[in-house]
């Protein structure tokens, strides 16, 4: 089928295009500027901006669904940004599937949703999402979702996906911070020891995309739902991002900042990014996805759409190590 893909261009939308690409569906991304990675895939790019309904109405015209990973992400936007990209832009998604007759969505949501205060052990897609969102990004993603499963009906079958702490070759976000803070001799560990994660290999997270959309039509029985996408291996906190400096070439990390110390840097991170320059790791986001345990069962993916984590944890940091160990010797 023809797909229209937005965010083509970010970390998890690459991997989506080629999943895609792959199955044999004919893609459309939606792109402000071209890209030439795009181009040697073979997509076509529909340039435009999500601040425009006519843009989006055009692009998704001719298509029999969408796949919508654009989103605003990042700790420092104005409150502002979050909302009209994350909440209006996917409004004027759900208003352009209907202009152009599309009838199927997929949403990326995130599993970040739920999360308000205290651990979530192993939740299912009953926990309520957040009444209170610890910061402006997971509000407006909580918004977002609930419009787009609202939407759902006779004429658009909607799902939202909800990938949990994507990493792999090509991550933008979590690697490249804890790199720079290991380079500097700068990183420590935070919160209570022993808090169990669970996250998401960037080509499991594109695979579930792909389920979500083949299995997708009105009235079937996937649609109208939120679904968590996980490694399926939770793990203490700490366990992750010792296995990602390991992958990077570091050495792990062990030393701990108390729990007064991160509240009072992840509170003056927008000020010590403004004076210092670079995005620092610990901000009200970061502190809101590590400070508790969240993981999530993932048994309703695995049962409704066919989900199950294609590549292992283990195999996933040894296919990182190698992506990193081949850009360091074409840097050279």
């Amino acid at each position: 089928m023809r797909v229209l893909l937005t965010g083509a261009t970010g970390f998890l939308g690459r991997a989506v295009a080629r999943r895609l690409v792959d199955a044999g569906h004919a893609v459309a991304a939606f792109v402000r500027e071209p890209d030439a990675e795009l181009n040697t895939l073979g997509v076509d790019q529909v340039q435009g901006d999500l601040a425009s309904l006519d843009a989006v109405v055009s692009a998704a015209t001719g298509c029999e669904a969408v796949v919508h990973c654009a989103a605003r992400v990042g700790s420092f936007a104005r409150i502002d940004d979050y909302y009209d990209i994350n909440v209006r832009g996917t409004d004027h998604v759900l208003a352009a599937c209907e202009i152009a007759d599309v009838r199927r969505l997929v949403f990326t949501s995130c599993a970040g949703v739920v999360i308000e205060h205290g651990d979530l052990n192993g939740v299912n897609e009953s926990q309520r999402v957040a009444q209170h969102a610890p910061t402006p990004y997971l509000a407006s993603k909580a918004l977002a979702e609930r419009h787009v499963l609202a939407a759902n009906g006779p004429g658009l079958a909607t799902i939202a996906l909800r990938p949990h702490l994507l990493w792999g070759p090509g991550d933008t976000v979590w690697l490249p911070k804890l790199a720079s803070l290991a380079r500097a001799g700068r990183l420590r560990l935070f919160g209570e020891t022993g808090k169990k994660i669970d996250h998401c290999y960037i080509d499991n997270a594109a695979d579930a995309h792909l389920a979500a959309l083949e299995r997708l039509e009105p009235g079937a029985a996937i649609s109208g739902k939120p679904y968590f996408i996980t490694q399926g291996e939770p793990g203490p906190a700490e366990g992750f991002i010792n296995g990602l400096l390991r992958a990077a070439g570091y050495p792990i990390e062990m030393r701990r900042l108390s729990a007064t110390m991160t509240r009072t840097l992840a509170a003056t991170a927008g000020a010590r990014r403004t004076f210092g320059g670079a995005d620092p790791l610990l901000t009200p986001d970061t502190v809101a996805l590590f400070r508790q345990a969240t993981w999530f069962n993932i048994a309703a993916a695995r049962r409704d759409l066919g989900y199950s984590p294609r590549v292992g944890t283990a195999e996933g940091l040894a296919r990182l190590s190698a992506h990193l160990a081949r850009e360091r010797m074409r840097g050279r």
